[in-house]
């Protein structure tokens, strides 16, 4: 796939912000990050109450790219293959065929993670991790740009099963949308009168596009400096006093992918280590084990604890 200049990268994107917001009320900051994990070839994790919009904002970007988007409804009762497809005996022709899941799409809304029991929650992990899912002995590749927006219920809520740190450490990025402002709730309410909702979205891009936006995104430089501040950054979780589990290497790869794609986003062919200090507590927040006296949001806290601390390599 060919990769395109920044200018014509950050237009694209520019004008794929503007048409999901037709429908999505929410801060530009949070459009941004939400669209971080389609660009930056990861996948993306909603932790937020019901009724913020999680749901619309997943089917806005795919029918704002043209995408196959498929919604799985995570239950105690849903099993692997319900997820990744399962093989039928055809009369006609006495053989089995491969019907494939609804993993098979570019845009997968993964609703209630965590409501799922163990087993299904790991259906994922080739999927997320590799890109392909390997069933009866066949390696079957998934579409491209291919994206998982799982939401996950609180984890006081009845009925959970928490994910483990293999799962969250397969998401590139973690967010909560949050409660809207007053003046927000406004035109959500107006926009609901007047029946605005994804079925008036028009694709504003392709699929095959953004897979040249993915490329566009490699191209950003991280210099070296900026490479060792990510470096500086993991070692100090992994030796911080306020954390049982530091990052993974794999956490400070998906760190350095996503700030080429944020760079990209404002037009920049190089990252800067503000864009390191914005995004690795969504990068990074979900993936560190806080100590036990800690609760929500507390490895998110921790590492910007982290990012005050560490200085910046010259």
């Amino acid at each position: 796939m060919q990769a395109i200049r920044l200018d014509a990268f950050r237009q694209r994107f520019d004008t794929l912000v503007s048409n999901v917001a037709g429908v999505v009320v929410t801060s530009p900051d949070n459009l941004r990050l939400a669209l971080l994990g389609l660009f930056a070839q990861g996948h993306l994790l909603l932790e937020d109450l019901p009724g913020v919009g999680k749901t619309m904002l997943a089917k806005a970007i795919a029918a704002s790219i043209d995408a196959r988007f498929s919604r799985i409804q995570f239950t105690p009762d849903l099993l692997p293959s319900d997820i990744t497809g399962t093989s039928v005996f055809d009369m006609h022709r006495q053989t089995f065929e491969f019907v494939p899941g609804p993993i098979f799409a570019n845009v997968v809304l993964a609703d209630e993670l965590n409501r799922a029991g163990p087993r299904t929650q790991s259906a994922l992990l080739e999927s997320m991790g590799e890109g392909q899912v390997s069933a009866d002995g066949v390696v079957r590749p998934l579409p491209r740009p291919f994206a998982v927006i799982a939401t996950q219920n609180l984890i006081e809520s009845y009925g959970t099963f928490p994910l483990p740190n293999s799962q969250l450490d397969r998401f590139m990025v973690s967010m909560t949308l949050g409660l809207p402002a007053p003046e927000q709730e406004m035109e959500i309410l107006r926009r609901a009168e007047q029946g605005v909702g994804t079925e008036r979205l028009t694709p504003v891009l392709s699929t095959e596009e953004v897979a040249e936006m993915q490329d566009t995104v490699l191209s950003v430089e991280v210099a070296l400096p900026v490479q060792q501040y990510i470096v500086n950054l993991a070692a100090a979780s992994r030796n911080s006093d306020a954390l049982t589990v530091g990052v993974s290497p794999r956490a400070s790869t998906a760190l350095m992918r996503a700030c080429q794609a944020w760079s990209a986003f404002a037009g920049r062919s190089f990252v800067v280590p503000e864009d390191v200090q914005k995004l690795a507590p969504h990068v990074w927040g979900h993936r560190v084990l806080a100590g036990p006296d800690h609760g929500a949001g507390a490895g998110r806290t921790a590492i910007t604890e982290l990012i005050d601390a560490v200085p910046i390599p010259l």
